[in-house]
């Protein structure tokens, strides 16, 4: 399979960031703002967003953060408020940067809990909902004995290579500055429920059963925590990638989310 390479790039503050924007342009429709998994970057999403696109009209922004695809690197380590900085500095200016009106942030994983804790954590009118796969609102040890497991993988296997082809010169920046963070002993206590009850617009949540970084606890504490309504919709044989392991059952859940809300 022959991977796009991106040729956009944005500068917010002192980074480059890789972006693709698809179909509609900010002033005619709603946009529908990518943000990927802790491994992820713009080629990682494949044809999903274009997807997404041609079933709701809607125009769509994918980005690769700091670090990640063709963007600029950033020093290691990280540190465990990357997700806050990323979703309380950088997402509004990347918002203002390409005039996007109104949003609906699409959020897998690490980007799920960017997208929690900017709905939660800032007054942007601009954002009218939450489409999240497999987020994560506090740490469980299900989920770090798969990350701590997947660096013999990176070390040994054919997983640098397989990531390589989707983060190029950026490959170990991306992946050791995800494992690393997460294994950081300073990061189990990392917990973004605080931010739940300060959501108000609608959420969508979508998570697999057989997701190995994280449970249905996490499910069940953004259904008790958000102040606006939560519709949850979990997949049987589904892993930690809704959109890749059930592609058609993730756009029909998508479809029928966006068709019930304004």
């Amino acid at each position: 399979m022959s991977l796009e390479r991106v040729v956009a790039h944005l500068r917010i503050g002192n980074q480059q960031l890789d972006y693709k924007w698809l179909g509609a342009a900010p002033a005619e429709a709603p946009t529908l703002v990518f943000l990927h998994e802790g491994l992820g970057s713009v080629s990682m999403w494949r044809d999903f967003p274009k997807r997404v696109v041609e079933a709701t009209g809607y125009g769509a922004l994918v980005y690769s953060r700091a670090g990640y695809g063709d963007s600029d690197p950033v020093d290691l380590p990280r540190t465990v408020h990357f997700m806050h900085d990323e979703a309380l500095i950088t997402l509004p200016k990347v918002l203002d940067a390409l005039s996007i009106r109104a949003a609906i942030l699409i959020g897998h994983s690490d980007g799920g809990s960017i997208a929690l804790i900017h709905a939660g954590g800032t007054k942007d009118a601009r954002v009218r909902g939450l489409i999240l796969e497999a987020p994560h609102v506090f740490v469980e040890e299900h989920g770090l004995r798969r990350i701590s497991a997947i660096a013999e993988e990176y070390r040994d296997g054919d997983l640098r290579r397989r990531l390589k082809r989707h983060h190029g010169q950026n490959v170990d920046c991306a992946f050791w500055g995800w494992n690393g963070v997460w294994l950081d002993p300073e990061f189990r206590s990392w917990n973004i429920e605080e931010y739940l009850p300060k959501i108000r617009v609608p959420v969508l949540v979508i998570q697999g059963e057989d997701d190995s970084y994280g449970t249905l606890r996490q499910v069940e504490a953004i259904e008790k925590g958000c102040a606006g309504p939560v519709t949850t919709v979990i997949l049987e044989h589904c892993g930690h990638s809704p959109h890749r392991d059930q592609p058609e059952q993730t756009l029909l859940a998508i479809r029928s989310f966006m068709n019930r809300e304004p």
